[in-house]
């Protein structure tokens, strides 16, 4: 049963701006893995902000509830590319307050726009 659908947009240039403007901003949005590759790189906007909308998607999926911190939904990647959301703290406990199971996401990024789609599911 779907519990929850959420999904935002971000425009990738007036995010880099954001981030360049916004001293520390990228650390109090990402964990370390969502920041850098695997190999070490920082990952680039268009990436950055596709995991910011993903991270706003799931808030809309749990009915935009106040007090979720951002580092509670983490976006990684498996290894087959694939991305997969991990929550913890305030976004579990909404998540499980609602009777969610799994997280269902999906990034995409193409002429200026990052967009998430989030589907949590019961």
């Amino acid at each position: 049963m779907i519990i929850g659908v959420g999904i935002d947009v971000a425009e990738i240039d007036r995010f880099e701006q954001s981030l360049e403007r916004t001293p520390g901003l990228a650390e109090r949005l990402f964990l370390p893995g969502e920041l850098h590759l695997p190999s070490g790189a920082r990952r680039g906007s268009a990436s950055l902000a596709a995991r910011f909308a993903a991270k706003e998607a799931v808030a809309k999926a749990l009915g935009a509830p106040g007090g979720l911190h951002w580092s509670d939904a983490e976006v990684v990647t498996e290894d087959s590319g694939q991305p997969r959301l991990v929550v913890r703290g305030t976004v579990a406990a909404r998540a499980e307050q609602l009777g969610v199971r799994v997280f269902h996401i999906s990034l995409s990024h193409d002429a200026g726009v990052a967009s998430a789609v989030v589907i949590a599911e019961g």
